[in-house]
Formats: structure tokens, sequence, C-alpha cells
């Protein structure tokens, strides 16, 4: 891997950790479905204005169908269910439940598909569970009122991912611009009449509109280019890191930016989320190292 890509890679993962961590500074002014829709309509501006400059293909009607679909599953969906779940869990808590979409995505293969797994699948998600339920079963934030129901939340956003990841390798393929801008266009289809009814009756402040401004700008949509960046030049195997290190990034930002606290539930959580999910997709450093090798082999 080129130092260029390493860069590129430790940023995505640092923007998209604290993408939890503006979804709890903004959500409370907002609510969930009207941060969301502001996120995806900001997003998708933006997104457009990078199709003219770089001239990009523009949107076909005839995969509207389509659009609606990835846009409701992989990002309306799931973005109000974090923004709801932010209420009550910290930005740590959020970026280790998204983690685990990898073994959403395995469960789903199995039970739906009928896929055969290995057995270190199989231990891999067994890990993960073992690793959310230390994580929240031990810590303090979840003695409030509501707080399991917005766990179930997380989860059910992150479970969205694996179907989404499911019906994108069975649908027709499609450019992975054309993807993102799409999606952005029809989530926000999907949030503006919930938004229109949920919009705060308070005007939420100046900062507020920058944190959202930044979940949208930053957090969706160069890292939207910055991921299809490195699938081009790394592959997914190597871009595949990146589900590491964003749990590693929305602790840090969270302990130091808002102050959250990291207790010993807090590391053996993530560490077995992280090893759940290594056995999972099965990516490990020795075979990272190993097609390295290979590469320069040849």
């Amino acid at each position: 891997m080129k130092r260029a890509d390493l860069i590129r890679l430790l940023l995505l993962a640092a923007i998209w950790g604290a993408s939890f961590l503006f979804i709890r500074i903004a959500a409370p002014a907002f609510g969930s479905s009207a941060l969301m829709c502001v996120r995806v309509v900001i997003a998708a501006l933006f997104l457009f204005a990078v199709m003219q400059l770089f001239g990009k293909n523009r949107l076909q009607t005839t995969d509207a169908w389509h659009y609606l679909l990835l846009g409701g599953v992989n990002s309306a969906l799931p973005f109000v269910l974090y923004a709801y779940a932010s209420h009550w869990l910290s930005a740590s808590i959020l970026a280790v439940l998204n983690a685990t979409a990898p073994m959403w995505g395995l469960l789903i293969g199995v039970v739906v598909f009928r896929q055969r797994v290995p057995f270190k699948s199989v231990l891999g998600l067994a890990l993960g569970v073992v690793g959310v339920g230390v994580l929240v079963g031990f810590d303090p934030l979840l003695m409030q009122p509501g707080s399991g129901l917005a766990v179930a939340a997380g989860a059910a956003a992150a479970c969205c991912y694996g179907i989404a990841t499911h019906y994108t390798k069975r649908a027709k393929q499609r450019q992975a611009f054309d993807n993102a801008h799409g999606s952005m266009w029809a989530a926000a289809i999907w949030l503006a009449p919930f938004a229109l009814m949920n919009w705060p009756a308070t005007m939420p402040a100046l900062d507020m509109w920058l944190a959202v401004t930044l979940l949208a700008v930053l957090c969706t949509s160069i890292a939207y280019l910055l991921y299809f960046r490195l699938l081009s030049d790394i592959g997914p195997t190597n871009s595949l890191t990146v589900t590491f290190l964003i749990p590693v990034f929305g602790v840090f930002w969270g302990h130091t930016l808002l102050g959250e606290v990291i207790g010993w539930h807090t590391v053996i959580g993530v560490v077995c989320v992280l090893c759940g999910t290594s056995l999972v997709t099965g990516f490990s450093v020795t075979s990272l190292w190993q097609q390295k090798r290979e590469n320069l082999a040849k």
C-alpha cells in the first residue's frame, strides 16, 4: 500500500468515525428526521456540483427505482436510526455498532440466501455478539430509560447496511459515483415528508448548522469520494481495513471532544467486535502482508 493510500485510509476512518460525533451534537437541536434530511440534501447538492465540475455521468431516470431502494435502505433508514439512537448512546457505542454491519451481512446470507459459511465466520459472529453485549451491558448510559430501544435502533441501522450489501451485489452494476449521487437524492425524497412534519419549532443555532454541514459535506460526500478512490487504487480487500479503524476513531473523538468515558468494557467490547469482524470478513494483517508481497513479486 502506497503512503498516499495509507493516508487516505486513515483520513477516511477518521472522518467516518467523526460522523457519530456530529450526529450526537446536532440531533437534539434538529431531531432525527430533519437532521438527516438536511444531511442528505446538502450531500446530494455537493455531489451534483462534483458531477458538473468533473463531467460525471448524469443520473438516468430508468434507474429511479434502484436509487429509491438503495437510498432508502442504505442511507435514509440507517441515518435516522443512528440519529435516534444518538439521544441515548455515546459516539463510541454508535461507532462499534456500525462495525457489526459485516456480521449482519453474514447472518442475512445464511438465513435468507442459504449461503454456506466456514466455522471461523460463525465464531466471528458469536464473538461480535459477545463484544456488543459487553460494550452495552456495562455502560452506565444504558441504565437510563429508552436506552435498550436505542441499542436496537443502532443494531438495526447496521443491519440495513448488510441488506444493502446483498442488494447491490445482485442488482445491475452501476458506477459507484452514480450510486452515491442517486441514493442521496432518493434518501432526500424519503426523508422530506418526515422532516417537514417534525421540523424543530425553534430554528437551530448556527453551530448546529455547522455540525450538520460538516456531517453532510465531510462525512458523507467527501468520505464517499475517498472511499471510491481507495476501491479503485487498492481494491476492496485492502479498503475493508476502514471497518476496523472507524470504531477506534469513534472512541477517540468521543473521548477527546465530548468527554465520553473509556472504561474496561469499552476496550473489551471494541476488541471483540473488531476480532469478530475480522473472522467474518476473512481479513487479517498476515493475509494483507502476503498479498502485498505477491504484488511486489509480479
